[in-house]
């Protein structure tokens, strides 16, 4: 008798940790929201760490002096970039909204045109499923433009609220400057305040998830922001010559989103892109957007072995679980958070995986 309860306790014990940890991952998820100028500033302190190791080691100075050289290049380049991104994507947002409708009306009339062209007796269609195709198509593209009207209407809104973003920026480089250069008072002070106990077993498990998932969101970071200045360069070279892209930070912005997803990458946006325009006959756009599209893709290669040291281990397919749990929760940036758990719970329970979660639990 006293086996089987103690067994039940065992199993008990372990679902309650299994519960805390998920409501852990949850309030972990909510805060990063909420306190996204002290997020923003720590990826970017993990990013220019090893710059001030660099001038610590190779110029003989010391931590601070380092870090306020380091941070005073990295502080010019952030104001000036987002001054300039400021400016140039409430002009770009502004010009798409005006222009949606007309896309959306264009789209339509393409589609109608497309469908026309088809040989109904040859095919054997029924007139029916082509009328309900039309339909569809057209329910399909109010959406979006319903869909992308009020995203850029927000996204214009956010970007405009000047003391907003002010301040935003403000607490990012204060929260950055700090986190440079009283690193190790920071870690001290958390090792004084708290338990023993608990320093160990928190500092174990953050070594893990940090060699696991930080390391790969660091690399992949790097890629990432690589990709993005690839394809800004590259839209806006494409813009210089005459091309027909009006808007290369907006297109920028969504080919890096897009890159950051797993499974995906940028291709999953250019190759549709340049097929689209190939077929209404800017075959020039076309052949341009697969040079750069390939361009970015041998630069990713290259880079991805020296900086990625190893891989997370996880099957596409578990990743595509992930993504698609994370949109139907929390929407488009499910995609992005569900990865990221899910890395961070294989890192928790990489003994049980070993051993088997069923044998393991019970």
């Amino acid at each position: 008798m006293s086996e089987d309860f103690n067994y039940i306790c065992k199993i008990l014990r372990k679902t309650i940790n299994i519960i805390l940890i998920f409501l852990a991952l949850y309030l972990g998820i909510k805060l990063s929201v909420f306190y996204m100028p002290f997020l923003i500033a720590f990826i970017i302190y993990l990013l220019i760490e090893p710059l001030i190791k660099f001038f610590m080691k190779k110029m003989k100075l010391n931590r601070k002096l380092s870090s306020i050289i380091i941070f005073l290049i990295i502080f010019s380049i952030i104001i000036g970039g987002v001054v300039w991104g400021i400016v140039s994507l409430v002009s770009e947002a502004t010009n798409l909204l005006e222009m949606l409708n007309l896309y959306i009306n264009k789209a339509y009339t393409q589609i109608q045109e497309n469908i026309s062209k088809i040989n109904i007796e040859k095919l054997s269609i029924s007139k029916d499923i082509l009328e309900l195709f039309k339909n569809s198509s057209q329910e399909i593209l109010v959406k979006i433009s319903n869909w992308m009207t009020n995203f850029l209407t927000k996204f214009i809104n956010v970007i405009t609220s000047i003391p907003t973003i002010s301040i935003y920026i403000a607490i990012t480089i204060m929260s950055l400057y700090f986190m440079c250069t009283d690193k190790i008072y920071m870690l001290d002070f958390l090792e004084h305040h708290m338990p023993q106990k608990w320093v160990q077993k928190i500092g174990k498990h953050i070594r893990e998830i940090t060699s696991s998932l930080g390391g790969y969101l660091k690399a992949e970071a790097i890629l990432i922001i690589i990709s993005f200045i690839i394809s800004l360069i590259g839209l806006y070279v494409f813009k210089i010559f005459g091309m027909n892209i009006k808007y290369p930070l907006l297109i920028a912005l969504g080919i890096g989103f897009v890159d950051a997803l797993p499974i995906l990458g940028s291709g999953a946006v250019m190759v549709p892109w340049a097929v689209i325009s190939a077929l209404n006959g800017d075959i020039k756009l076309g052949i341009s957007i697969v040079v750069l599209w390939i361009i970015m893709s041998i630069v990713r290669q290259f880079l991805e072995p020296k900086i990625v040291s190893g891989k997370i281990g996880i099957h596409p397919i578990f990743t595509l679980i992930a993504m698609y749990t994370g949109f139907k929760l929390i929407g488009v940036m499910g995609m992005l958070v569900g990865p990221i758990v899910l890395i961070i719970l294989k890192s928790i329970f990489a003994k049980e995986l070993d051993e088997g979660i069923y044998n393991k639990f019970f």
